[in-house]
């Protein structure tokens, strides 16, 4: 019934009877997530619960012995109890209480407001694993505020708990950065973008942009704050950096005027090696850290074309003043001097696994993408990991063999596959998994169309991953899609556009564009071949 699975969930006979009248009674610092029920139940009751009264009521009450994402809830004749040390344990009661509640409480509006009937329930529960990750790549498809906002929502109703928010790369700088007027200026927009696949070449003549103010991403880590979930800034260097390349080309490595990619990607414009650029995108962190709170702070690292660096008589001239034997070595002294400046700061440097190359900085926190190589070098090494294995947790990819998959790209990651999904990979040790902090799914936008298009490529899926990432012990996908039915009435509710589980609706396909769908090896051999292949 609930998704994800507790740990502990046991029904009785009977329930509680909840009405507008009904106190809902919490004690600092719980009193936020009995707000944030207060408000989900005003809709279907036809009034916001009060915050005092005498009677039955809901109940929130600190228990300082449990951890900060553990909740008790325990559903009774008498009333309800909802235990937890922190906010975030409140909150993901909140969630669980919902989901016992008919799905119109997800709803704006009910025609006919009333009491609801809470079935007798207890439940203990806390997550397995503490980052419960999703990307939303805003940098190639801009995601206006309202739909982000609206993602957060949907990252909350299923107990995620961080937003990496992936803001540039070669084709779109999606943040205001005060002192660098021109990387929005400039780098905010492209001419053009692709139609289906990049390997077909065609391209739609349309100009598409966007970006956020710091007044917007303020807000945004705020209402994410208060759902629980942490946002994780991205700032893609040295590689997948040609939007701000386009707006200041002294950080290039031609001094050539370039535009902002159309085309999806690894762009071969990169940064480079200068003093002064690394002091440029010291200055853009400043800001960014600002905005965002977060401990983890991630610098990309990835996918890095070092042909203009090996091209370059001043870049390699530059590499012998450092004492650097390699292009490898270049990128690993780049990625160093952040995660000293982040350290400086209080912060922790987060990377793609391409990071390992030509060493890995201390302290630094390792996304492993390709396959989980990068997860068990990293992890026997000594340095956390967050696994995230593109076969298995990029949701961009097709979600199944069908021909009639939208714009059918990678290869198939079903359903069913999110759901089997587990972040510590085979053959570490106990102390070696440790380092595993947990899991995140990626939805990668350059093939979508907007927030319809990325509510199908995100649900079901999202659903199952989020339980893989919480719930231990064994786990049935036959017993999961029992209650995932259930669960799509709430999304349903939510008017989330997901995937049906027996393929797309017809207005969901896109005839008009062209795919290229791979299997599993061979996205394998091409991301390990390199980005140069």
């Amino acid at each position: 019934m609930i998704v994800p699975r507790p740990a502990q969930f046991t029904l009785s006979e009977g329930g509680f009877t909840l009405t507008s009248t009904t106190p809902v009674l919490a004690e600092a610092p719980l009193d936020r997530a009995a707000g944030r029920l207060r408000a989900a139940l005003a809709p279907s009751l036809g009034a916001s619960p009060p915050e005092r009264g005498e009677g039955p009521a809901v109940r929130f009450r600190t228990d300082s012995g449990l951890g900060e994402e553990a909740y008790r809830l325990t559903v009774a004749y008498d009333g309800v109890l909802i235990e937890a040390s922190a906010h975030a344990g409140a909150f993901y009661a909140v969630q669980s209480l919902l989901q016992l509640l008919p799905a119109q409480v997800l709803r704006s509006a009910v025609a006919a407001p009333g009491p609801l009937v809470v079935p007798c329930a207890t439940v203990a529960d806390g997550p397995r694993f503490g980052w419960r990750g999703t990307l939303i790549d805003v940098a190639r498809r801009f995601l206006p505020k309202r739909e982000l906002l609206r993602y957060i929502d949907l990252l909350a109703l299923h107990k995620l708990n961080v937003l990496h928010l992936h803001l540039t790369d070669d084709q779109g700088w999606r943040i205001e950065i005060k002192r660098y007027p021109r990387l929005t200026e400039t780098g905010s927009w492209r001419r053009e973008s692709t139609v289906g696949s990049s390997k077909h070449g065609r391209l739609d003549g349309r100009p598409h942009g966007g970006f956020y103010t710091q007044e917007d991403i303020r807000e945004i880590v705020a209402y994410a704050e208060e759902r629980a979930i942490t946002v994780v800034p991205e700032i893609d260097l040295p590689g997948h950096t040609q939007a701000a390349i386009a707006a200041y080309p002294e950080l290039g490595n031609t001094g050539g005027a370039v535009e902002v990619g159309t085309a999806w990607g690894p762009a071969t414009h990169v940064l480079n090696a200068e003093d002064a650029t690394v002091e440029f995108f010291k200055g853009v962190y400043e800001e960014v850290l600002d905005l965002f709170p977060s401990r983890y702070v991630c610098v990309g690292g990835d996918e890095c074309v070092q042909a203009e660096w090996r091209e370059s008589p001043r870049v390699q001239e530059r590499m012998r003043e450092l004492g650097l034997p390699d292009e490898d070595a270049l990128q690993s002294w780049y990625i160093r001097q952040f995660a000293t400046f982040l350290t400086q700061r209080g912060r922790k440097l987060l990377g793609w696994d391409e990071i390992l190359a030509g060493g890995l900085a201390e302290g630094a926190t390792v996304m492993s993408w390709r396959g989980t190589q990068g997860a068990v070098a990293a992890a026997r090494a000594g340095h956390d990991v967050v696994a995230c294995p593109l076969t298995e947790t990029y949701f961009d990819f097709r979600q199944s063999e069908g021909a009639d998959e939208p714009i059918p790209v990678g290869c198939a990651t079903t359903t069913e596959d999110a759901y089997a999904f587990d972040p510590v990979p085979a053959g570490l040790t106990p102390g070696e998994a440790a380092h595993v902090l947990g899991g995140q799914a990626q939805l990668w936008t350059e093939v979508v169309d907007g927030a319809r298009g990325l509510d199908y490529l995100a649900f079901p899926r999202l659903s199952a991953f989020a339980e893989a990432v919480w719930s231990g012990g064994d786990r049935s996908y036959a017993e999961f899609e029992v209650r995932l039915v259930r669960h799509l009435e709430r999304l349903d509710a939510l008017g989330v556009e997901y995937r049906p589980l027996d393929g797309p609706r017809p207005w969901q396909t896109r005839p008009d564009a062209m795919g290229w769908p791979r299997d599993r090896a061979a996205m394998l051999a091409d991301v390990l071949g390199g980005p140069e292949h």
